[in-house]
């Protein structure tokens, strides 16, 4: 079974099309990566895969479960780090992770574990709304995989990420792709060539695979 799988999917909002005759297929433990100008359509992309848009025509599977039919057997298999973190910033980020560890039914000692691995453990009593922006990309990638998901969709992860953040994720991502989790992430520059089982462009709705990257690298955009 595929984890992914579209075919001539299409999408417009109004008189602009977004999607356009979108076919791809993504297997279960492969990360995949397209990428894109602001507009291409990539947000639109995750968000029908994450069951918060509908397409107007073809056909989108995840998990075997054909969308918008199905939306409610695939929720919660998938995670799902979007622009806005989804998170409180009234509460502290343990309090935001064992929220959403109940709504799930994950046991707290998982909260931990997160927190530990990307660095969160020793602010993890402060407030939401006292963190860096990177510090919260780093609390919502622990939200987004807290209950271990089998397809991950991250819209341009690295925001305000350092070097050892982003090494840290990436060892974060690896761990779930070793369990058969398949991620697909999106972002307006090519980034981690070498740690991709396939690339693609989107350009203007119309994905097409990257044969070639100019000036894409493993840590394009990171600060070091």
């Amino acid at each position: 079974m595929r984890a992914i799988e579209l075919a001539d999917l299409g999408r417009a909002y109004g008189e602009r099309v977004a999607l356009s005759g979108v076919s791809l297929a993504v297997e279960e433990g492969e990360t995949l990566a397209v990428f894109g100008a602001n507009g291409a359509g990539k947000t639109t992309l995750l968000r029908i895969l994450a069951t918060l848009l509908k397409p107007h025509r073809g056909t989108a599977r995840v998990l075997g479960h054909e969308l918008p039919k199905e939306n409610w057997a695939v929720r919660g298999k998938v995670g799902f780090l979007g622009h806005e973190p989804l998170l409180y910033r009234d509460l502290t980020a343990r309090e935001n992770l064992r929220f959403h560890a109940r709504l799930h039914g994950v046991g707290f000692d998982r909260v931990e574990t997160l927190l530990e691995r990307v660095g969160l453990r020793v602010r993890a009593d402060d407030r939401v709304h006292t963190y860096s922006r990177g510090m919260v990309q780093r609390l919502a990638v622990c939200r987004a995989v807290l209950h271990d998901p089998e397809v991950l969709l991250l819209d341009e992860p690295y925001q305000g990420f350092d070097w050892e953040t982003y090494l840290r994720f990436w060892e974060l991502a690896a761990s779930l792709r070793d369990q058969g989790c398949a991620i697909l992430v999106v972002s307006h520059l090519a980034y981690d060539t070498a740690r991709l089982n396939s690339l693609y462009r989107l350009d203007a709705g119309t994905l097409t695979e990257a044969e070639s990257v100019a000036g894409g690298g493993a840590n394009s955009g990171v600060t070091q």
